[in-house]
């Protein structure tokens, strides 16, 4: 099976959208059309963010969000942040999320970042072992969280 890692297309916001049921199983409904398109709009012109797909048989079936942030220290260099790590649930353990993370990366050292982070909510062992299989060292970091919502 041939993986092309890329840049998500402005026109292919309903792909991603479908390919997020996959992310949660408690999220929030998805905003109303129009701001839907706002949002997407101010996500596609960042050069700071990076949509990433991974796409087979013409189709997306995973992605990731890169933001590479800017930085005061390291000598100025910026970092990476990645969030919303998906793959189709029919395209897992194949290998291409991990593809995909790798693609992250490079994509972070491309733009000139030191480092790229990640985080999870999921704790089950087969999460934790995919992101090391992608290089990523657990413990290095202790991530602190507060949510509006309390959760």
């Amino acid at each position: 099976m041939k993986v092309i890692y890329r840049l998500i297309r402005k026109d292919e916001l309903s792909d991603l959208l479908g390919l997020h049921k996959y992310l949660f199983d408690d999220d929030l409904p998805v905003p109303d059309d129009k701001t839907m398109q706002s949002i997407w709009q101010e996500i596609i012109t960042d050069r700071k963010m990076h949509c990433l797909v991974a796409e087979t048989n013409r189709n997306i079936v995973a992605s990731c969000i890169l933001t590479v942030i800017p930085n005061l220290t390291r000598g100025g260099q910026p970092y990476g942040l990645i969030e919303n790590v998906v793959t189709h649930v029919d395209y897992r353990k194949q290998g291409i999320g991990t593809g995909l993370l790798r693609y992250a990366q490079q994509t972070a050292w491309d733009n000139g970042c030191y480092k790229v982070m990640l985080m999870t909510g999921r704790q089950g062992d087969d999460i934790l072992r995919f992101y090391e299989s992608a290089g990523f060292k657990k413990g290095t970091k202790t991530a602190f969280i507060i949510r509006r919502d309390g959760k």
